[in-house]
């Protein structure tokens, strides 16, 4: 397998550098800063349903637990982009020994586009930008292979413990999430913001001691 290339460890190096950084920049945990004037403010806001998905989906884990899904992205992106580049080296091989013993349609198709796949996948993973679409394409991907090798060679574990490494770590990230450090997480801050400054979100809060934060409809229109 090819051993992965300067500018892909600098392109690595450099997303993290600056997911971190955006993120830090941002200052607190909290999403946003202060409300900005009605007259920056936006005609559109996301349907609270969503904006609360997004929140516990890119915001969820704390900056320790996103330091290590930053961590895990880095290490499946910057290895499984090599599986794509060399099914891409020979995707006439890559059909011959994969695609057709699974009797999948159009194996030349197929083997090209598994190998785009893990290579765009990879990326999306390593810059945390549209995470779930990369995430969901290397599970794919190691889906069928491991369904290939549990085909030809059973429960070997010697030639499946890569391929259920690479599997779990995309599933985890599909599931879990990029964390907070990533494009991701930058791009839902600043729809979030203007969420929050807007319509149904924009509502006070009444709080007192011991009980949870309920939003309430204002009396004042």
């Amino acid at each position: 397998m090819a051993t992965p290339l300067p500018l892909e460890v600098v392109a690595g190096i450099c997303a993290a550098t600056l997911t971190v950084a955006m993120l830090r920049s941002g200052g607190d945990s909290r999403l946003g800063p202060a409300a900005p004037s009605q007259a920056e403010t936006p005609p559109w806001r996301l349907p609270r349903s969503i904006a609360d998905g997004l929140r516990a989906y890119l915001f969820g884990p704390g900056q320790a637990q996103s330091l290590g899904l930053l961590v895990l992205r880095l290490a499946i992106g910057m290895m499984m982009i090599h599986h794509g580049q060399d099914k891409l080296a020979d995707p006439q091989g890559f059909a011959n020994n994969y695609v057709i013993p699974l009797h999948l349609p159009f194996p030349l198709l197929m083997a090209h586009a598994a190998g785009y796949a893990e290579i765009f996948g990879s990326w999306l993973l390593i810059f945390g930008l549209l995470t779930p679409l990369g995430a969901l394409a290397l599970t794919g991907t190691m889906a069928v292979a491991a369904y290939h090798h549990i085909l030809t060679s059973g429960l070997n574990i010697y030639v499946l413990e890569l391929v259920v490494l690479y599997l779990g770590g995309s599933l985890a990230l599909l599931l879990l999430g990029p964390g907070r450090f990533s494009f991701d997480a930058g791009i839902a801050k600043e729809l979030l913001d203007n969420s929050t400054n807007n319509g149904d979100l924009d509502r006070p809060i009444i709080q007192q001691p011991g009980l949870v934060a309920i939003p309430v409809e204002s009396t004042s229109r």
